[in-house]
């Protein structure tokens, strides 16, 4: 017979099997008996080690991270083009057509816009000069020293802002150049995996957690996209307006750096604000120079500080101290990528580390903008009359039906 073929499990019970409990995720697991401390030194080193990793490895994290997010934000697009029937093939190529179309125009612009900075800075060179003589003067007169007094003015020098400036945009524009393989594979790859939707069907079924909290990665990250692009184009409209009634040159450059910087988080609008107001005070004098930073001060605080941050904060699940906690995070281990993508990467984060297991989520009370409200309970039924139970008008209230 079959019992008869039953062995002896190793616990000492007959045909029994006792499950694995780190097979099926319970708290026990494969560190059942290790104190909880020793668990938790565990886990910090572990992330240490993770943390190290990723900064070593930022120069291709960082751009590998940012091309994915590109491919987040453009892929509806691909989407749309299949549902109105376009063939596969040329939606792949309508969407390589797109993103490399717009690191070239943007590339462009700033080759262009900084070599104009150059030369109007070049023409201002001797009122710079005298900036930085009247400097040295103001902090003589203060007791400083007349050696250290020319040295802090000399590094205060706005002749150096065309050099500092033009390397940071070429680095940019570099950096652009660089994604095209990794955009490429990215685009391709995708373009090719036609059997994706069956793949994730099949670890849907067993990781049905997982899926879930990388739909909502995506979801997230283009909520952010949307509403950050808004907004962002809301500030730069604004700022150009601003600038061109006041008579700053090149209005068109500080409106998409505007643009730009309004996707770091908190202190954006601070990188953005620098370049237009030396240039302001180098051409029209500090009070020029002032009234620059009272708008940039009003309209992008207001914006970006106060407004923004419910949108996003709606829109993403951080509250607003995870996200500029956050941002210093990334900038340091990524560095400048770091601070643009220090939202979707968090979310990422959370989607593999929180979202997609069920007994972590009680860290979304603590990252979230709004926790969210606790679950009501149901109306209680009329009670039953008897043991000496006097009806009540609460008793001959029966609940609706649902």
């Amino acid at each position: 017979m079959a019992g008869d073929d039953v062995e002896p499990s190793a616990d000492g019970v007959d045909g029994a099997t006792v499950a694995d409990p780190s097979a099926t995720g319970s708290p026990g697991g494969a560190l059942a008996g290790v104190p909880r401390g020793v668990v938790i030194l565990l886990g910090a080193a572990a992330a240490v080690v993770v943390v190290v990793g990723m900064y070593a490895g930022s120069w291709l994290l960082g751009p590998l991270l940012l091309a994915l997010v590109i491919v987040i934000a453009v892929s509806p697009l691909q989407t749309w083009l299949r549902r109105v029937g376009w063939p596969a093939w040329a939606a792949t190529l309508s969407l390589v057509v797109v993103i490399y179309g717009t690191l070239l125009v943007l590339t462009a612009f700033l080759v262009a816009s900084v070599s104009q900075l150059s030369a109007l800075l070049a023409q201002n060179e001797a009122k710079a000069q005298q900036l930085v003589a009247s400097l040295t003067a103001a902090l003589a007169k203060l007791g400083v020293d007349p050696t250290q007094a020319r040295n802090t003015a000399g590094s205060a020098d706005l002749s150096k802002l065309a050099a500092s400036l033009g390397s940071l945009l070429s680095g940019l524009g570099s950096l652009l150049s660089s994604l095209v393989f990794i955009l490429a594979l990215l685009l391709f790859l995708t373009a090719e995996s036609s059997g994706t939707a069956r793949r994730m069907a099949m670890i849907a079924d067993e990781r049905p957690h997982m899926i879930a909290a990388l739909d909502g990665f995506v979801r997230g990250t283009r909520n952010y996209l949307v509403v950050t692009a808004v907004f962002g184009g809301i500030v730069a409209v604004l700022d150009g307006i601003a600038l061109w009634i006041m008579g700053i040159p090149l209005v068109l450059l500080w409106a998409v750096l505007a643009f730009i910087t309004n996707f770091i988080p908190n202190i954006g609008f601070i990188i953005g604000l620098v370049p237009p107001a030396l240039l302001a005070l180098l051409t029209g004098g500090w009070q020029l120079a002032l009234a620059v930073v009272v708008v940039y001060c009003v309209l992008n605080m207001v914006i970006q500080s106060l407004i923004q941050p419910r949108f996003i904060g709606d829109s993403v699940g951080l509250s607003a101290t995870v996200t500029f906690l956050a941002l210093l995070f990334w900038a340091w281990v990524l560095g400048p990528l770091g601070a643009l993508l220090a939202i979707p990467v968090t979310l990422l984060v959370k989607a593999v580390l929180v979202d997609s297991d069920p007994r972590a989520r009680w860290v979304e009370a603590l990252l979230g903008a709004d926790p969210p409200k606790p679950k009501t309970e149901k109306p209680k039924r009329a009670r039953h009359i008897g043991n000496g139970h006097r009806p009540t008008a609460e008793d001959s209230v029966t609940p609706p039906r649902t």
